[in-house]
């Protein structure tokens, strides 16, 4: 009821519209049947284990190589589109330093990577 009075004062300070049946509500370390009474009291969508919020997988285990495929994928990604010939060196190198340091930095502030993979994004 606190969540649902913090949403309601929410709408009235700012004049938006909380949208509940849009909304999913997603816990770690709660009992399955007090996930469901909090999802049914906000009327939203429940979650289930493992899912992503803000680009991070919860509740997967992070000690595994295939927790990091999504990184890794985003890299090679990356790096591919700047492979190309339209860059000079310098300003690759710039991009690849840039993309480098901030992708895996973001996974690696809520995480800590297994060798294998660091390894793995280096040789990339």
């Amino acid at each position: 009821m606190a969540i649902k009075a913090v949403t309601r004062c929410f709408e009235i300070v700012s004049g938006l519209k909380v949208n509940f049946h849009k909304s999913f509500i997603g816990s770690v370390g709660v009992c399955v049947v007090d996930a469901s009474i909090f999802s049914k009291c906000l009327n939203c969508l429940q979650m289930v284990l493992p899912f992503r919020y803000l680009g991070l997988p919860i509740g997967g285990n992070h000690r595994l190589v295939s927790f990091w495929d999504s990184v890794i994928e985003k890299i090679k990604s990356r790096l591919s589109r700047w492979k190309g010939k339209l860059l000079s060196m310098a300003r690759r190198v710039c991009l690849i330093k840039a993309m480098l340091s901030a992708l895996p930095l973001f996974y690696l502030s809520f995480f800590k990577a297994p060798s294998a993979v660091c390894k793995q994004i280096i040789t990339l």
